[in-house]
């Protein structure tokens, strides 16, 4: 029997709040103003570097694998956003792959 291996629907919601355009409309406080509608941000790498990433990549395999590790490792509750605990080059590549 195939597992289901998509992220809750909730913790997807949460996150897109946090750190998306989304949450501009509801709550303006502590969101970034230079990502883009349909984006958000995470923080990669040892040094914690900052991305500006599609919301589509969301409903990607590859990269719903990285937010279970970020989840596992860090949880969602983190006060510098969302990080995702791969070297920097790797999530790159990743991100160039999903284009």
């Amino acid at each position: 029997m195939a597992k289901n291996h998509k992220l809750p629907a909730a913790a997807l919601k949460q996150m897109l709040m946090r750190c998306s355009s989304i949450g501009r409309r509801q709550n303006c406080q502590g969101l970034p103003v230079d990502v883009p509608k349909g984006h958000f941000v995470v923080y990669v790498g040892e040094k914690r570097s900052r991305f500006i990433v599609p919301i589509s990549y969301l409903a990607r395999p590859e990269f719903q694998q990285l937010l279970r590790h970020a989840e596992e490792e860090f949880g969602f509750e983190h006060d510098i956003g969302l990080t995702i605990p791969c070297e920097e080059v790797v999530f790159r590549l990743l991100t160039l792959a999903l284009r």
